[in-house]
């Protein structure tokens, strides 16, 4: 659970494609566009600042690579990462370069942020080939998460537990990429995951 100061916050989101939410959304709010919406707006946090820094195509090492660029000069209150779906293309044998790249990630952050990792979502039956190792993955992120204790969003055992083995192309723009469905449902997972309570409906 986010805890929450009486100041102002900082948040930063980074990771790839499916942070950046672009093209797949059709001009949809992406995930963190949600997530800012209910932090800064439903719960009467106006100034505090929601930052994203998802770049498309990038792994955990590139992220790494960019880590001031894209994380450090902002000083983030909390940290949101979500990487695996591009590093998952290298097989099994990229693993060890992912938890090596992730933990390095963490261990680059203030003690003071708070740290939310994120499994990657369910790629389509048609995505698989060139994803198998993805839910490998996945499981490299809840084992991280549990060795240095940052929150975890377990996307993928959610839409698993959605979709049990039917394809999840409902909530797919294409085989790896969310669509409009598929991010507010990721938003909603997170938000519910760390306390942070449930959109509000437009009336």
């Amino acid at each position: 659970m986010i805890r929450l100061s009486a100041t102002p916050m900082t948040w930063v989101a980074t990771g790839d494609s499916i942070t950046q939410a672009v093209l797949h959304t059709h001009g949809a709010r992406g995930w963190v566009e949600h997530l800012q919406e209910r932090v800064r707006w439903q719960m009467d946090r106006l100034t505090d600042i929601v930052v994203n820094t998802g770049v498309s195509g990038w792994r955990a090492v590139d992220v790494l690579g960019s880590y001031e660029h894209l994380v450090g000069r902002f000083a983030p209150d909390v940290l949101s990462i979500s990487l695996g779906t591009n590093d998952a293309r290298a097989g099994l044998a990229g693993l060890p370069e992912f938890h090596d790249a992730m933990h390095r990630l963490i261990g680059r952050t203030g003690t003071d942020t708070q740290i939310v990792l994120h499994t990657p979502v369910l790629v389509s039956i048609a995505g698989r080939e060139a994803r198998g190792a993805l839910p490998a993955y996945a499981q490299a992120v809840r084992d991280i998460a549990k060795e240095t204790g940052a929150l975890l969003v377990d996307h993928e055992a959610y839409w698993n537990g959605h979709f049990g083995g039917a394809d999840p192309i409902a909530w797919l723009d294409d085989p790896a990429h969310p669509n409009a469905v598929g991010h507010l449902r990721m938003a909603e997972h997170t938000l519910r995951t760390l306390g942070l309570g449930a959109m509000e409906p437009r009336t």
